[in-house]
């Protein structure tokens, strides 16, 4: 999952390049904004992948424990 959030966010980090070149601005400036936007980016889609594992994780082990107690 760690891959999927990292290449998402190279993904992101080469379209702002672009977007932020295209605005005529210094080559530090598009770097160091394309590199912010890369890290916020990936930051957010792995907040976002761990509280979705979690809520995975919580419903999977409900279910089990439904399933425990109405075999018995």
């Amino acid at each position: 999952m760690n891959k999927i959030v990292l290449n998402a966010g190279l993904l992101i980090f080469a379209l702002s390049v672009v977007f932020f070149s295209k605005n005529n601005l210094p080559i530090q400036d598009v770097l160091l904004r394309s590199f912010l936007v890369f890290f916020i980016a990936t930051v957010m889609l792995s907040i976002a992948t761990i509280i979705f594992m979690k809520s995975i994780n919580k419903i999977s082990s409900q279910k089990n424990k439904d399933l425990s107690q109405t075999t018995k």
